[in-house]
């Protein structure tokens, strides 16, 4: 007997039609991970991303030319060129050369002349001083009085020498005469590394012109005055400092230095007179008793008379700086030289 198949109920039917009909226009919520926004959405997103394409586009161009002009600029490696170190020569060096030449070259006995002056200048010969050299000769004395610059790293030096005959004279006064002073030029080169030599023979010259004496700063000088407290200040420190009478440091402010001379060369040492800068009357301005403001100083040209074991007296001057501190005189300094007066330190022409 056959089966009767029974097919889906009319609810059925509508319910399926109206799923299908939900798969067809509904998007689901989830795809692969990525949540889905709607077709208007998307839509967006692509128009803003085309705009800023086109704006990348664009400036593109600008942006690149920005970027070479903001850049640091090149610079072209330069190759190394090498220079010869300069060498300082300080004057005393060509000064003390010609010095030892001119003493060697003065007192080189015949036959070794060139031996003698091969140090001092490379190349001289044995015959440099043929029938010249002789010998019989002593120098007493010589010094440097002009170094004189030619040109870079060569100098023309003046050397005055106190020469006297190598054998005594037979008379008292024909030694006596014998005996002088002789001026000698050098011209001194100075090579790569420093070294000296001489160019040439040294080369007797007359006698150097002497310099005008310049005009000092200092008021007229005048005996000291028992009533200036800065002279005893002077006597007790000229005494400390020759003659060994005690200790410098008490008559200077603290922290200051100055080494005595050890040891010392005089029994005793006073002060003769005093000049002051700015006046003629030294010690007026500040009589004993008198208020001193501390800071106060006072520039002194001292001339002091020291003398030796022997009684033997020698005159000394000295440039001093006197400072006040605590209503007393202190002595702030020995300086190096004496005031010039205004428009006394040009250099004398003559002695160039």
């Amino acid at each position: 007997m056959r089966r009767r198949t029974t097919g889906p109920t009319p609810e059925q039917a509508r319910a399926a039609r109206e799923h299908a009909q939900g798969e067809e226009i509904g998007l689901p919520a989830e795809a692969g991970g990525w949540e889905l926004g709607s077709l208007g959405a998307s839509a967006n997103a692509v128009t803003v991303l085309r705009r800023s394409a086109w704006v990348l586009l664009l400036a593109g161009p600008v942006l690149g030319a920005w970027a070479l002009l903001a850049g640091p600029k090149a610079v072209r490696a330069e190759a190394a060129v090498e220079r010869p170190a300069a060498v300082a020569v300080d004057s005393s060096g060509p000064g003390g050369f010609a010095e030892l030449f001119v003493t060697a070259y003065l007192e080189a006995g015949e036959g070794r002349t060139g031996d003698v002056l091969a140090a001092f200048m490379p190349g001289a010969g044995p015959a440099a001083l043929a029938g010249g050299g002789g010998g019989g000769q002593v120098v007493e004395q010589a010094a440097a009085v002009r170094v004189r610059a030619v040109s870079a790293g060569y100098w023309a030096v003046t050397v005055a020498a106190r020469v006297r005959p190598a054998e005594p004279a037979a008379k008292p006064d024909q030694a006596e005469a014998a005996v002088g002073l002789r001026y000698f030029r050098v011209p001194v080169r100075s090579g790569a590394s420093g070294e000296l030599a001489a160019v040439a023979l040294p080369a007797e010259v007359g006698a150097l012109l002497a310099g005008q004496v310049p005009e000092l700063g200092y008021g007229q000088a005048a005996e000291p005055s028992a009533a200036d407290p800065g002279v005893r200040t002077l006597q007790g420190f000229f005494t400390s400092y020759l003659a060994g009478g005690g200790e410098v440091d008490r008559y200077m402010p603290p922290g200051g230095r100055l080494t005595p001379i050890v040891p010392a060369p005089y029994t005793s040492a006073h002060v003769e007179r005093v000049a002051e800068y700015g006046t003629n009357a030294p010690g007026a301005a500040f009589p004993e008793g008198a208020q001193i403001p501390d800071g106060t100083r006072r520039r002194l040209l001292v001339d002091v008379t020291a003398a030796d074991q022997a009684g033997v007296e020698r005159p000394l001057t000295y440039a001093v700086a006197l400072k006040a501190r605590d209503g007393r005189w202190e002595v702030e300094a020995v300086e190096a030289a004496p005031l010039l007066a205004a428009g006394s330190g040009v250099t004398d022409k003559r002695s160039k």
